[in-house]
């Protein structure tokens, strides 16, 4: 069977991502790559969603950006602007299909649908293959989107809703959001903070009918898209390999207390096809200990006290939108963190850190 000097395991938003960087700048040019995937052929399946607070290669992918949002609480609600930082939504068809028609004008680069296709004995492999187990001990983000189309003008597409958390919240963390793509379409999506062990939280279909037709007044639409997902809100461990590195969800890029990960995605793609040459003599990208130890008092909180969650969150936007958009993006600096840090409640907080 045939060598190759690099193997990327799963072709999703990391290894694609990854093989583009190492093909945009001709890292590929005398190393040959293999990517496993098992997928038939591509299509929208994930809306990827982020405050812009970095350059990135997918630009051209964008379904919308906003440079307004509102957060919601029973009976307040906050206006904010992001004009620093807009926020952005990425189309995921759109995205495969770039990556895709120029991955394969690359004659060093070949697919394949199973690892046992080819012998990866000598190469330097790159995993985004998660293999996590939906336990019931654990937290996870755990959500379900839909896109609709109003029959009339409905939305303002000037502005999204990042957090509603006016809704039933079950004895866990619960909020709507609202991407509004147009006047007429929007991606709506119920997002669960939790465990996966209560069933009850999994009717999305009727909690998302329910949010359109009583919350937003909207009765008359079709659906169009639908999507669902999972983010462990915990690190996945793996048995440690000299030649394998792991990417994307599995390699640690999932901001825990967000569940944000395409711009980390594109940060440490970006590092390793800098670095590929000496990759094994170089330190091991990571999102900072700093937002890690800050994430684990966090879902701490977050486990013994959900009920609190909505109002931490609201009272988190007391600090500019600009310093809350560094904090949850992972550029804040100390005073910026010490800024959203005095918004919490601290007696609360401070019983996470010792537990």
């Amino acid at each position: 069977m045939r060598e190759f000097d690099y193997i990327i395991i799963g072709a999703g938003c990391a290894g694609l991502s990854l093989a583009y960087e190492l093909n945009l700048h001709k890292k590929l040019d005398n190393k040959t790559l293999a990517i496993i995937e098992p997928r038939e052929e591509y299509s929208r399946d994930k809306t990827w969603s982020f405050w812009k607070v970095i350059d990135h290669n997918f630009d051209d992918c964008v379904k919308k950006t906003w440079k307004n949002f509102s957060i919601n609480i029973p009976k307040k609600t906050k206006h904010l602007e992001c004009i620093s930082y807009p926020y952005q939504s990425i189309d995921s068809g759109l995205f495969y299909e770039k990556i895709n028609n120029k991955l394969k004008e690359n004659k060093n680069i070949f697919f394949f649908k199973d690892l046992n296709e080819i012998n990866s004995k000598n190469s330097f492999i790159f995993n985004s293959v998660v293999s996590i187990k939906k336990d019931h001990h654990s937290l996870w983000q755990h959500f379900c989107g839909i896109e609709i189309e109003a029959q009339d003008d409905f939305f303002d597409d000037q502005i999204f809703n990042l957090m509603d958390f006016d809704c039933e919240q079950r004895e866990s963390v619960h909020f709507f959001y609202t991407l509004p793509y147009s006047k007429t379409k929007a991606l709506v999506e119920t997002t669960w903070l939790s465990k996966m062990n209560n069933t009850s939280q999994m009717d999305y279909d009727n909690q998302l009918k329910d949010y359109i037709e009583k919350h937003l007044n909207l009765k008359n639409y079709k659906i169009i898209y639908k999507e669902t997902g999972a983010i462990p809100l915990f690190y996945p461990s793996y048995e440690i390999e000299k030649n394998k590195i792991n990417i994307g969800t599995a390699g640690g890029m999932t901001r825990l207390s967000t569940g944000y990960t395409f711009l980390n995605i594109q940060e440490h793609s970006k590092f390793i096809s800098e670095n590929i040459e000496n990759i094994l003599k170089i330190k091991k990208f990571e999102i900072s200990k700093k937002y890690q130890f800050l994430d684990n008092i966090f879902l701490r909180v977050l486990h013994k006290n959900p009920e609190m969650m909505p109002d931490i969150f609201f009272k988190m936007f007391k600090s500019s939108p600009k310093t809350v958009i560094k904090f949850l993006s992972n550029k804040s600096n100390f005073l910026e963190d010490l800024s959203i840090i005095l918004k919490m409640p601290k007696w609360t907080f401070i019983k996470a850190l010792f537990d």
